[in-house]
């Protein structure tokens, strides 16, 4: 039984100031954002954060809850200079890696990474959004979709290899998020998942930053409501008919029909899967209870900063759990795109 409390798992956000695509739904690197315009005109340097931070986080979090970090979700965290020191810090306190990647795989390439990650990795999560050439680049630019899939079956091999040799046993899932761009493909990305080994496909729904991604939101209207409901359909059914290799369907997560109430809402009993189980530290040392993004979770209040006091703190503290206790009394909760059926809360944190 653990001794502290605190989150089964943390998200550190190590560098969302690096990565080498412009993925148009990113609120930080896309096309249509100014982010890294206005940081450029500031004068502001690029958010990095401390390797310290980390390693003092984890050694706070000894005899606690934890059990797996995940690695910058804004970014490509594989751009951080001292990934290979988290990877350390896996082994040293026995924590399992959660890596999502945009799948360009930098530094080492895929074989390489393989070899360092998957003894550790619980998951690893790949941002895809498309099934073609043509919307997969059209969605994450800079990207090349061929390269891509390489890259994949790369990964696979290799963690294949590590589990039949009696190492540990590390998921792969297809990251996506639901726009109107890639909507028709969602069917043959489970196909493609299928064909390559990927156990998983996940994804949650748009959040709107910017009006030029105004029309790529699937619940902007009843219409594009029912679009999504019939692809719904289809996906499920090459769930079943696309099999892995070894004959077990691809696990789909958040993939569900939405009434149309899901425009102002999209689950209107739907409860928060993070709050008392995960936890958000900024490359500043900000605490933060969720994955919103940066402009909306900061209207959620101020928590403190791992830098000053411990996670262990913050978690007992009264403002989160004020926080825990009245979220959907937030406008950006009340509007969150991840709030999970209340029926299905005991097993949230299978599906996240």
């Amino acid at each position: 039984m653990s001794k502290k409390e605190g989150p089964w798992r943390i998200t550190f956000d190590t560098n969302p100031d690096d990565c080498n695509l412009k993925c148009i739904m990113c609120e930080e690197h896309s096309i249509y954002s100014c982010c890294q315009t206005k940081r450029k005109e500031e004068g502001r340097p690029r958010r990095r954060m401390d390797i310290g931070l980390i390693r003092k986080i984890l050694e706070e979090s000894k005899d606690s809850p934890l059990r797996e970090i995940i690695p910058s979700t804004m970014g490509e965290p594989l751009l951080y200079r001292q990934f290979d020191q988290i990877i350390e810090l896996c082994h040293q306190f026995n924590v399992k890696l959660n890596l999502t990647t945009n799948g360009t795989f930098p530094k080492y390439g895929a074989v390489e990474w393989a070899k360092r990650i998957v003894p550790i990795g619980s998951d690893v999560k790949i941002s895809w959004n498309g099934a073609t050439k043509q919307t997969s680049e059209l969605i994450m630019i800079g990207s090349n979709f061929e390269k891509r899939v390489q890259n994949v079956k790369d990964f696979i091999r290799i963690r294949d290899e590590i589990f039949a040799s009696g190492g540990n046993f590390c998921r792969m899932t297809f990251q996506l998020t639901f726009i109107e761009l890639g909507l028709e493909e969602l069917p043959d990305v489970i196909r493609l998942a299928a064909s390559l080994g990927v156990n998983r496909v996940k994804g949650h729904h748009l959040w709107v930053f910017t009006n030029e991604m105004q029309n790529q939101n699937l619940r902007r209207n009843t219409d594009s409501i029912q679009r999504w409901n019939e692809i719904v359909v289809k996906a499920l059914d090459a769930a079943e008919q696309y099999r892995l290799p070894n004959g077990e369907k691809v696990t789909l997560e958040n993939i569900y029909p939405l009434n149309e109430s899901a425009m102002e809402e999209l689950i209107s009993d739907g409860v928060c899967p993070f709050l008392g189980e995960e936890a958000w530290v900024s490359s500043e040392g900000r605490f933060n209870p969720c994955c919103a993004p940066n402009e909306e979770r900061l209207k959620l209040g101020e928590f403190g900063s791992l830098f000053d006091t411990s996670i262990e703190n913050i978690w007992q503290g009264t403002a989160y759990q004020n926080l825990r206790k009245n979220y959907l009394k937030h406008t950006v909760c009340k509007g969150c795109n991840m709030r999970k059926k209340a029926t299905n809360a005991e097993n949230r944190l299978a599906l996240i």
